[in-house]
């Protein structure tokens, strides 16, 4: 049974920010059908018209996007084909053909798709929780991120000089038991996919371990670890990596339900690493609507005040409080950093 949304009668002020106090990129949404194969539609481009979707996200003060669905070869051309009309909005990312990472021409593959795809002026790569949660080698082992056969991947895109934007793990709880004592267990009902807490899946514990060696091996390859580096609910832990790898940026998509609960150590923590973060939001062209609530987290000092949107997904039952950062931190956050890692 879900729990009932309890009703709240706290009465404070508001201030909501239709468009953010400087202009900002974002560098994380989705456009392409990777996201639609997720959700179990092929018609994911009949869901937006890019027009009327790019002027709504330019209403609110955004002027780029860095779409994450590039993917490479006729998928690349089929999604650049449908955002065309839109060109100079999109900032493109690709990706390689992971699955075939046991094939012998594999390395071959990866070095003329990534050249392929720089040619065709693709800034950055994708990869997603596939690597470490779902593809298994012929053994029936979970490929790891950490995985040698891969690094031909993060070798061709240091020398191309793309970032590579990189969803590991999932939140901590999605990899626990769902029961009384999980807060995230009403969200993992209704996604019951979304939950890695058999033990055949890595823990989370071994994925940030993952995580950290692919970042140690690979110093000349730059990695946008998504979601906060995996880890929003430990921000000392993200702040001791972004020490240790001067290769690693983090964007803040999806996960204003974590930083949004710990005010305190969330501004100390963005002003400490404002070089290192992005504004990210894992928008999708059909929920626009969360623009402001990150503007609002960023920029506001409002308390408690609900983060999810009504196209949103429940991550957590509670409120939120802003961070009320400074000017030149939120400069960095909401376009400087993406200018300089993506040289444009």
């Amino acid at each position: 049974m879900m729990r009932a949304q309890l009703e709240c009668l706290l009465e404070i002020p508001r201030h909501i920010p239709e468009k953010p106090r400087f202009p900002a990129i974002d560098i994380h949404t989705h456009w392409g059908t990777l996201l639609g194969a997720m959700e179990q539609t092929e018609r994911y481009f009949d869901l937006y018209e890019t027009r009327e979707a790019v002027a709504k996200i330019k209403a609110h003060g955004v002027f780029r996007v860095v779409n994450l669905d590039g993917g490479f070869g006729d998928e690349f051309r089929r999604v650049r084909d449908k955002l065309r009309d839109e060109a100079d909005f999109f900032i493109h990312f690709g990706s390689v053909d992971v699955p075939r990472f046991e094939e012998a021409g594999f390395e071959k593959h990866v070095y003329q798709t990534v050249k392929a795809l720089h040619a065709e002026g693709v800034k950055g790569l994708k990869f997603w929780k596939i690597i470490g949660l779902a593809l298994k080698d012929r053994h029936g082992a979970y490929l790891r991120p950490d995985d040698a056969r891969l690094k031909c991947i993060w070798q061709a895109a240091a020398e191309f000089d793309m970032p590579v934007l990189f969803h590991i793990g999932d939140l901590n709880a999605f990899f626990k038991p769902i029961d009384e004592k999980n807060e995230y267990r009403d969200t993992l009902i209704k996604h019951p996919e979304w939950s890695f807490s058999a033990p055949h899946f890595y823990s989370f514990g071994e994925l940030m371990k993952m995580q950290e060696n692919l970042l140690y091996e690979n110093p000349n390859t730059r990695f946008i670890i998504a979601h906060v580096g995996s880890y929003a609910e430990n921000l000392a832990q993200v702040g001791r990596w972004l020490d240790a790898f001067p290769n690693m940026y983090i964007d803040i998509a999806d996960r204003l339900n974590e930083l949004g609960r710990q005010p305190y150590t969330a501004r100390a923590f963005f002003s400490r690493y404002a070089d290192r973060i992005l504004l990210g939001t894992d928008l999708l062209p059909t929920d626009i609507e969360r623009y402001p609530l990150y503007f609002e987290f960023l920029e506001t000092f409002d308390e408690h005040f609900p983060y999810r949107t009504d196209k949103g997904i429940l991550l957590g039952d509670w409120n939120i409080y802003g961070i009320g950062l400074e000017d030149a931190t939120l400069k960095k956050i909401y376009h400087e950093n993406a200018e300089r890692l993506l040289n444009i």
